[in-house]
């Protein structure tokens, strides 16, 4: 199981990447109409905002800058859409087409405790003292 531990930040931080970047092309594609969505009209609560939610703090989450609060917040709108669009359907997800919402929720909430892992430009721009200070 030490292999596992070894590179648990490298794995944290490709899981963010993904993550992010599942839920940005998410959002893009409804804000901008582009691969085979349909353009949602600009300011209509709660599409657009939802998109542009989906586009910026997936993409801040994608690179690792201020990913804490950005995974936070996309956890929040994701918990927002499934309560608000699919359980009034039907209680579980299998049975109202929630099954994105919650996994987009609970993996947003997960990296918001986790953090960004080894990559994240919110390191890069550290200089080494406050690195060192940051990992104690």
């Amino acid at each position: 199981m030490q292999v596992l531990e070894r590179f648990q930040r490298e794995v944290i931080a490709v899981f963010r990447i993904v993550v992010g970047f599942l839920f940005a092309t998410h959002g893009a594609a409804a804000l901008f109409g582009v691969l085979g969505t349909k353009q949602i009209d600009a300011f209509v609560w709660p599409s657009w905002w939802a998109a542009l939610i989906q586009t910026i703090g997936g993409a801040l989450v994608m690179i690792g800058f201020g990913t804490r609060y950005a995974a936070l917040l996309c956890s929040g709108s994701m918990a927002y859409a499934y309560f608000t669009v699919h359980q009034v359907d039907a209680l579980l997800p299998v049975q109202n087409g929630g099954e994105k919402a919650a996994l987009f929720c609970f993996a947003f909430l997960l990296i918001a405790f986790l953090g960004n892992g080894a990559w994240s430009v919110q390191r890069a721009a550290k200089t080494p003292a406050q690195a060192a200070v940051a990992t104690k």
